[in-house]
C-alpha cells in the first residue's frame, strides 16, 4: 500500500470535511479517530471509494504516512491535544510536522511550538474558520509557528483554502502562537457581529412590531450593500425566513433564548484586558451570552422589576431598509472589527508576531465566518497606512462614522427608553464617543485614587508626578 500524503487525527465534523477537501484536491490521506466505530462509519460512508486509508492505532497511522509526515489534529483543545502530542512525538522523526487545527489558547501553542521544535519536529498552530461547509469547500486558515514549518504545508493548505480575487485565504501569520491568536480575535469579532445582528432583530420585532418575513426582507436588503454584505448578514436573513416544519411559525421564535459559547470570545476579552486594549463591543457580546444563560432568573425578575411599556419605535420603513437601524448596525459592526484589529496590533507588538493586518484582512475575505465586503475596505486602509492606530480614523471609515453617528445615537436612545437591552449597539456608541473625546473624566478617577491610596497623578500644566493630602 502506498504511503499517504497527509494524516488526520480526529473525525469530528470539521475533521471529516477537511480530509475530504484535501482528498478532492489530490492529496491522499490516512485517518485515525479515538473510537474505531467513528472511523468505520466514515470509511463506509463519506470516505468510501476515495484515496483515504484508515488506521486504528497511532503507530499504524504514523507508518502509513510518507515522510516528512504532515499530521493535522482536529481534537478538543487543552489536555486532549497534549495527550495526543505526547503519544505521537515518540513515533515521529526529524522533519515531521504536527498541526493543531482546533481553537487552542494561543499561549499554549507558544509552549508547544518551542517544545516540538527543540525535538526536531515542527509544530503549527493553525486557526481554521468556515464551519463545516467552509472546511469542505475551502476555509480561511491562519498558520503560526516557524516559517520553515509553514513552507512544508504551503502547497497543501493553499490548495485547500477558499480562493478570492487576490489569492488563497491562508497565510503565515507569524511565530509561536500567532495563528491561534489571530483566530481567537477573529472569533471575538464574530461574537460582536452576531450580537449586533441579534439586537437589530430584537428592535425590529419588539420595537417596530415586524414579522419574520418583513425582518428577513430588511436584512436581505442590507446584504446588498457594500457596508453590510457578509456571510453573517446572509445567514441572518435565512434564519429569519425559515419556517418551523411542525407549526408553520418562523423557526427562530421557537428557539430558546440561551446562547452557548466555546471560550474564544472570553479569551479575546481576557487578552484585551491583559494588553490594555478597549474592546467594549466584543466584551458586551460575551456578556450578553452569559446573561442569556440566566433564563430562570430572568423570567422571575420580569415579574418583579418594572420597565417601560414598549411602544412602536421610529426605526424607518421596511421599504427603505429601516435606515436608522441600518446605520446603527453598520457602525456597530465597524467597531467590532476596529477593536479586534487594535487587539491584533497590540498582541503583535507584545509577542513580536509582526502581524500583517493587510494580509489578515485578505484571508478573512473568503471561507471564514466573518467574511464580508467590508474587509476589502479594511485591506485598503492598512495597505495605505500600515501603522494606522485605529480603523475608525481611516478616511473611508471616518466618513461612515460621521455620516451615520446620529442614527446610531437615536437608535440607542430609543432602545433605552423602551427598555430593550442593546449591549453591543450601546457599547459601539460609547466606544466612538470615547475615542473622539479629547478629554475624558479619568482625571477625577486619578484624584480619587490619589486621595484614598496616594497613587499620585500627573498634571496638564507641568511635568512630573504629584500627590496631594486631600483629607488633611
Amino acid at each position: 500500500m502506498s504511503k499517504a500524503h497527509f494524516g488526520l487525527v480526529g473525525l469530528g465534523v470539521m475533521g471529516e470535511n477537511l480530509i475530504l477537501n484535501a482528498e478532492r484536491n489530490g492529496f491522499s490521506s490516512v485517518v485515525y479517530n479515538r473510537t474505531r466505530e467513528k472511523t468505520d462509519a466514515f470509511m463506509a460512508g463519506r470516505g468510501s471509494g476515495k484515496a483515504i486509508q484508515a488506521a486504528y492505532t497511532l503507530p499504524d497511522f504514523v507508518q502509513q504516512l510518507e515522510r516528512p509526515r504532515r499530521i493535522l489534529m482536529m481534537i478538543k483543545a487543552g489536555a486532549p491535544i497534549d495527550a495526543t502530542i505526547d503519544t505521537l512525538v515518540p513515533l515521529l522523526e526529524e522533519g515531521d510536522l504536527l498541526i493543531d487545527g482546533g481553537n487552542s489558547l494561543y499561549m499554549d501553542t507558544e509552549q508547544r511550538v518551542q517544545a516540538l521544535e527543540s525535538r526536531s519536529s515542527g509544530y503549527i498552530g493553525m486557526g481554521i474558520s468556515g464551519g463545516a461547509k467552509g472546511a469542505l469547500e475551502g476555509p480561511s486558515m491562519m498558520a503560526g509557528g516557524t516559517r520553515k514549518a509553514y513552507q512544508a504545508i504551503a502547497s497543501l493548505v493553499e490548495t485547500m483554502a477558499a480562493q478570492v480575487e487576490d489569492g488563497p485565504c491562508v497565510a503565515y501569520m507569524g511565530p509561536g502562537g500567532a495563528g491561534h491568536f489571530v483566530k481567537t480575535v477573529h472569533n471575538g469579532i464574530e461574537y460582536g457581529v452576531e450580537q449586533i445582528l441579534a439586537e437589530a432583530y430584537d428592535l425590529m420585532k419588539r420595537g417596530a412590531g415586524l414579522n419574520g418575513q418583513a425582518m428577513a426582507d430588511v436584512v436581505g436588503a442590507w446584504n446588498q450593500l457594500e457596508e453590510l454584505s457578509s456571510y453573517l448578514v446572509e445567514i441572518t436573513e435565512v434564519c429569519l425566513r425559515t419556517k418551523d416544519p411542525e407549526s408553520g411559525a418562523h423557526l427562530v421564535e421557537k428557539i430558546l433564548d440561551v446562547a452557548g459559547q466555546k471560550g474564544t470570545g472570553i479569551w479575546t476579552v481576557i487578552s484585551a484586558l491583559e494588553m490594555g486594549v478597549a474592546v467594549p463591543t466584543i466584551y458586551e457580546s460575551v456578556n450578553a451570552r452569559v446573561l442569556s444563560s440566566l433564563k430562570a432568573e430572568r423570567v422571575k425578575a420580569s415579574t418583579i422589576l418594572d420597565g417601560p411599556t414598549v411602544t412602536p419605535m421610529e426605526l424607518g420603513s421596511v421599504a427603505d431598509g429601516m435606515a436608522p437601524l441600518r446605520d446603527a448596525v453598520i457602525l456597530s459592526i465597524i467597531t467590532s472589527y476596529a477593536q479586534g484589529l487594535a487587539l491584533l496590533r497590540r498582541g503583535s507588538e507584545r509577542h513580536n508576531y509582526h502581524l500583517d493586518l493587510t494580509s489578515i484582512a485578505r484571508i478573512w475575505k473568503g471561507g471564514c465566518i466573518i467574511r464580508a465586503k467590508l474587509l476589502s475596505r479594511i485591506q485598503d486602509a492598512f495597505r495605505k497606512a500600515p501603522q494606522l492606530p485605529n480603523l475608525m480614523v481611516d478616511p473611508w471609515f471616518t466618513q461612515q462614522i460621521n455620516g451615520r453617528l446620529n442614527n446610531l445615537r437615536t437608535v440607542v436612545q430609543a432602545g433605552a427608553q423602551a427598555g430593550i437591552p442593546l449591549p453591543c449597539l450601546s457599547a459601539a456608541l460609547h466606544y466612538i464617543d470615547s475615542y473622539r473625546s479629547p478629554r475624558l473624566p479619568q482625571n477625577a478617577v486619578q484624584a480619587m485614587r490619589d486621595c484614598f491610596g496616594s497613587h499620585t497623578y500627573e498634571r496638564v500644566d507641568r511635568e512630573g508626578s504629584f500627590h496631594t493630602e486631600w483629607l488633611a
